[in-house]
């Protein structure tokens, strides 16, 4: 007997009892449903939440292994053991399997916390609450290890799974119900509650060996801590990064925000799979650029003196703050999600450049926290409903005015 036979007995067996959801959600998982509908006419398509939730996934998978190679380059480099790449992308430098196994073993843990912790509270709900298991946490288990510090400690990140899933969804009804993306309603928990841990002037790079005299003094360190890019321009501080290493992802940071390619091609896969909105990220990809342009023009003016609190981010060339920090990640993944953005064209050009505006001026104007883009995308999670109301009363109101003047 086949495995998927004994599980379609075993099914059949455990129907009755209370822990029938969550049984079917791991039948389900390995194959295709045994079921079909009878009666009646039914729409078939070869896209289910499932299947949504899995090219999601698909999309993040490069920037996931990226990061562990990233991880694990910043590592070495730090230590001395390697030197910065010269060659592009493909460098040798780069892509060494010393790199990835450090990287490897330090983010592994946070994807196995971040899917235990929520898949668990997601059976928990479907047992007592005698439903299915809802597939929403598929991507949300994906986005967490992707958006916090990788040296964040373990049971913070279960602490924050915990709360983001039972309160930033459960209690709203679960999957497609929910009025905050459940990732950024975890990352701000982090946020608030562990903000020494959080901080936008620290970055983790790993290291298990003996540091130098020249480095360290002789000290045997676990962790080496530096500036990102953000917290050294948040500090008025010049970063020695080029053009091209912020494109391609040389620089550190969370592990899934530092490649702007690799995110662009994920946004570009999932506008071709018609799940992410292109009206979402280009529109906030114009909001960020319209304000880097307005404090830039600020600085020209010579509003800002060179010194002043808020001189290095307002001085950053505007485009430099799409590829630096978490927007680029934050606007293809976290803005499009179909379940908090707006559902009108129009609501989702607003909401897309307001997204974009907002992140750029929290993270000029916000010094202990570099990086808008969460509490940006969050709050325009809230208006988003008031943004598509609005659009659809002044489309009634449209057509309303033009019926009045046909029976005129």
């Amino acid at each position: 007997m086949s495995l998927k036979n004994k599980l379609h007995v075993l099914k059949e067996k455990y129907k009755s009892t209370k822990y029938a959801p969550a049984f079917n959600a791991l039948h389900t998982f390995l194959y295709l449903p045994n079921e079909t509908t009878h009666g009646g006419t039914h729409v078939k398509a070869a896209d289910d939440l499932k299947r949504t939730m899995n090219t999601v996934i698909m999309a993040m998978i490069p920037c996931l292994i990226f990061g562990m190679f990233n991880a694990g380059y910043q590592h070495n480099l730090a230590v001395g053991e390697i030197q910065a790449v010269s060659s592009g992308f493909f460098s040798s430098e780069f892509w060494t399997l010393a790199n990835f196994a450090i990287g490897f073993w330090k983010i592994l843990p946070l994807v196995i916390v971040s899917y235990g912790v929520g898949l668990g509270i997601e059976f928990l709900f479907a047992i007592i609450k005698k439903h299915e298991v809802e597939e929403g946490y598929l991507v949300t288990g994906m986005l967490v290890p992707l958006i916090v510090p990788i040296d964040i400690p373990l049971w913070m990140l279960a602490v924050a799974v915990a709360f983001g899933v039972v309160i930033g969804k459960e209690v709203f009804g679960g999957t497609g119900m929910n009025i905050l993306n459940p990732a950024l309603t975890i990352r701000a928990f982090l946020f608030f509650a562990y903000p020494t841990w959080m901080s936008g002037d620290k970055v983790w790079v790993e290291s298990a060996v003996e540091r130098t005299n020249e480095i360290a003094a002789g000290a045997n360190l676990d962790a080496i801590s530096g500036e990102t890019i953000l917290g050294s321009l948040a500090q008025g501080k010049e970063f020695a990064f080029s053009v091209s290493d912020m494109f391609l992802g040389f620089i550190p940071g969370s592990v899934g925000e530092t490649s702007t390619l690799l995110i662009l091609l994920g946004g570009l896969f999932l506008i071709f799979t018609k799940i992410g909105s292109w009206r979402i990220m280009l529109s906030s990809a114009l909001g960020a650029i319209v304000m880097g342009l307005i404090f830039n023009q600020v600085v020209d003016a010579g509003i800002i003196a060179e010194g002043s609190k808020f001189y290095g981010l307002m001085n950053t060339p505007f485009w430099h703050h799409l590829l630096i920090g978490g927007f680029a990640f934050g606007t293809v993944f976290m803005a499009t999600d179909p379940v908090t953005a707006s559902q009108t064209n129009k609501g989702k050009w607003i909401y897309g450049f307001l997204i974009g505006f907002i992140s750029i001026l929290i993270r000029v104007f916000n010094p202990a926290y570099p990086e808008g883009v969460m509490l940006a995308i969050l709050l325009m999670n809230v208006f988003a409903p008031t943004i598509d109301h609005y659009v659809v009363q002044g489309n009634v109101k449209k057509r309303m005015k033009r019926l009045k003047a046909k029976v005129a």
